[in-house]
């Protein structure tokens, strides 16, 4: 689909790279030629993922962050640079994400979403676009949202909250820093189920099986499809796209807005159960 060699020459920055969709989205651009950096919380994670990677020839280097502390962040970037001397593209992939009735959730448990996804995406666009209006280098930022960012979904209301921030950001940036050379683009995935998404999402019998009913496709996406569409938007053939989401989600959304609506029918033993398999490491 791509010539072997579209991303040479680029070092692309993911955050949660070490598993699910970052870790695909990092393995395709490597093989497209990029260098690769990846950070997240756990660092065994990044290791074995690093290491997977330069089996496969693919240049990468990690460095553990938890991108809801900004010095962190600063740490990491000052590592990447060091090493790769640039970042031409940031993903910001790093989330989290679990299914309840808001009334049951705490204080906690909404920061804990609110930071990941919404604080942690703008410290790390804040801290990597200084550095790029400073040097007077172009750059690309990648934002993973989701299509209940415009149309809300009902149990996943923190989420729903940030990712609907993260959107605004995204269409708010791309006309702020465009003058710097700074694009900004989004992917809005419906259903890419991943180990996390089994546990935190549907993790009761049926669930998964529930949401890949409401896809036209009937069926849900690879993540050889996410991966080559990021690989598209942040490449130099797509340098006139700026402001926009592109949504992949097998036309989901369209057929009925909230992707976690249909959860209404669970019963209160349904969501008892939900919270015992959500503790579980």
């Amino acid at each position: 689909m791509f010539k072997e060699d579209l991303l040479k020459g680029k070092s692309i920055l993911i955050t949660g790279g070490g598993t699910g969709i970052g870790r695909a989205m990092g393995h395709r651009f490597g093989e497209l030629g990029a260098k690769i950096a990846i950070l997240g919380r756990r660092e065994d994670v990044l290791r074995n993922t690093a290491e997977d990677f330069k089996k496969d020839g693919i240049d990468t280097i990690y460095h553990r962050c938890d991108v809801r502390n900004p010095e962190e962040i600063s740490q990491a970037l000052d590592y990447f640079i060091e090493n790769f001397d640039r970042i031409d593209v940031l993903v910001n992939n790093a989330a989290g994400n679990f299914v309840s009735p808001f009334e049951e959730l705490s204080t906690h448990a909404i920061d804990a979403i609110l930071g990941i996804v919404l604080h942690g995406t703008l410290y790390m666009t804040l801290d990597m676009g200084k550095r790029w209006i400073k040097s007077g280098q172009k750059g690309v930022v990648l934002d993973i949202v989701t299509t209940y960012a415009w149309t809300g979904s009902a149990f996943v209301v923190p989420s729903a909250a940030a990712k609907a921030g993260v959107l605004a950001a995204v269409r708010s940036l791309a006309v702020e820093w465009a003058q710097y050379g700074i694009r900004h683009v989004a992917i809005a995935p419906g259903p890419f189920p991943t180990e996390a998404t089994r546990k935190n999402l549907f993790p009761l019998p049926g669930m998964e099986e529930a949401l890949i009913e409401r896809v036209p496709l009937k069926r849900a996406g690879t993540m050889e499809e996410i991966a080559n569409l990021a690989a598209f938007l942040v490449s130099d053939g797509a340098s006139y796209i700026n402001g926009e989401v592109v949504t992949i989600d097998g036309g989901e959304w369209l057929k009925g807005a909230g992707q976690f609506n249909d959860l209404l029918k669970l019963s209160k033993e349904d969501w008892e159960k939900i919270r015992s398999i959500s503790k579980k490491k």
